[in-house]
């Protein structure tokens, strides 16, 4: 029960983080959902959610060492945008015990 409380929670903050990480419009238009499927197991959940005005959001959590002093949950997913300029621009990450870790052809790599 309260892996499922945990979980929920966990959905909504990424829901409401995805919405911040996407950059602010100069006109921000009321976009209308395309499409929403969530479901919410005991071990993880996994969402898709698409707006009319180009938003993308796809995530999957899995629950890692139930039961465990460790508990924690690894998140995958990806979330694309279309920016001020026009271009649409893909974020993919992981967020797991080594934090949150984006990729995108228009964010900074580290130099290696």
């Amino acid at each position: 029960m309260k892996y499922a409380v945990a979980t929920s929670l966990l959905i909504a903050c990424c829901l409401a983080l995805a919405v911040q990480a996407a950059p602010p419009q100069a006109a921000q238009q009321e976009a209308q959902v395309l499409r929403f499927d969530a479901d919410v197991l005991p071990q993880g959940y996994k969402f898709d959610v698409e707006t009319s005005d180009g938003k993308v959001h796809q995530e999957e959590g899995q629950l890692k060492d139930a039961d465990t002093d460790h508990a924690a949950i690894s998140v995958r997913g990806f979330y694309t945008y279309v920016g001020d300029d026009g271009q649409t621009y893909s974020i993919k990450y992981v967020a797991d015990e080594n934090g949150f870790q984006p990729e995108g052809a228009h964010l900074p790599r580290a130099v290696q």
